[in-house]
């Protein structure tokens, strides 16, 4: 093998049982047709990746795996860790940037998968449609007039979190005639009134809105941001959705005031453990929709989210710097900024 290939790992879990790529296509042709670079995905399927694994190669396109400090032990060559998707709380930042490695994300590969997801839980409540799909399975035909369910024009659609899915969400929900409002502190709140939305506090959020859907980051800010006291704010005729990460909502809190009918339902593609114990009393619930963190995995966005993870790859590998970093610093370390350097020589010998 080439000294001087660049090469790239692939985390386990992207290969379902049979060897294949589970998500179908998610534009590995774009890394076949690259010139001085292979691939390859990790030999074993781990939680956290161990020390040594990824030794040898320039990249790691990341799905679920943690990426810690000890990950990064003796992967002297390791430049990115693209991970697919948005969310990077698998990733030690810290540690990547003190190795001169930089993380990036595909926020142009989720941005409408996630948006819809967030859509079609909201219209399933709406329309109470698992409670419809009971009544069949049972031989409740009869007893359809007792599950009415809520159209959308004039309620009121609560964002908690306004940015690349968030904005998304408003133009999709705008044609069915939601009021829509938003916290997001860092919103700009002039791009929103343009949008037709109301950027408010959270509590005026909880308890104006007919739907709250949660698409902010896990953060130590968000973390339980909606726990039982934000939880009594809501509407007893509100739903509560949830495409963010788990640990954004006290799940105990949110058993409790889904089994109670203090709100009238939830659905969660996130959960506070993944997956969820078996004897969890949340799976036990009628007035929830649950769904295994794959709400929104689609042939579009897995071939969004891995264009945007090997075009981040081929941009390093070229000596560029790519398009969606977490953590820009990395780019001065010296040993980031020596590759770059050596890369963007190389081009200029091959013209």
């Amino acid at each position: 093998m080439p000294a001087d290939l660049f090469r790239v790992a692939l985390t386990r879990d992207f290969l379902d049982r049979a060897g294949r790529v589970g998500f179908g296509d998610i534009g590995l042709a774009a890394l076949d047709a690259a010139d001085g670079l292979a691939y390859e995905f990790l030999e074993d399927d781990h939680s956290e990746l161990p020390a040594g694994s990824l030794a040898g190669f320039g990249a790691a396109i990341v799905l679920a795996p943690r990426v810690s400090r000890t990950s990064l032990q003796g992967a002297d060559d390791l430049l990115v860790v693209a991970r697919f998707g948005v969310g990077y709380d698998n990733v030690d930042v810290g540690a990547c940037s003190e190795a001169g490695v930089v993380v990036t994300i595909t926020p142009d590969g989720v941005r409408r998968p996630v948006a819809l997801s967030a859509l079609t839980l909201v219209l399933a409540l709406a329309h109470r449609l698992p409670e419809k799909d009971r009544l069949v399975r049972t031989g409740r035909w009869s007893a359809k007039l007792d599950y009415m369910g809520e159209g959308l024009a004039g309620r009121t659609l609560g964002l908690v979190g306004w940015g690349n899915v968030g904005q998304e969400l408003t133009r999709l929900a705008q044609p069915f005639g939601v009021r829509q409002v938003a916290f997001d502190p860092f919103a700009d709140a002039s791009a929103a009134a343009r949008a037709g939305v109301e950027l408010v506090d959270l509590d005026g959020l909880l308890s104006a809105a007919d739907f709250v859907v949660l698409m902010c980051a896990l953060t130590p800010e968000t973390h339980h941001l909606i726990d039982a006291a934000r939880l009594s704010r809501m509407k007893s005729g509100a739903y509560l959705v949830n495409v963010a990460r788990g640990p954004v909502v006290d799940q105990r809190a949110l058993t409790t005031a889904l089994g109670s009918r203090a709100i009238a339902g939830a659905a969660l593609d996130v959960f506070e453990q993944e997956p969820p114990a078996e004897d969890d009393p949340l799976l036990e619930l009628d007035n929830v929709i649950l769904s295994p963190h794959a709400i929104c995995w689609t042939d579009e966005l897995a071939l969004g989210n891995g264009q945007s993870a090997i075009a981040a790859v081929l941009d390093v590998a070229a000596g560029r710097r790519p398009k969606y970093p977490v953590n820009p610093a990395a780019f001065g370390h010296p040993r980031f900024e020596s590759h770059l350097n050596r890369a963007a020589r190389r081009i200029d010998e091959v013209r």
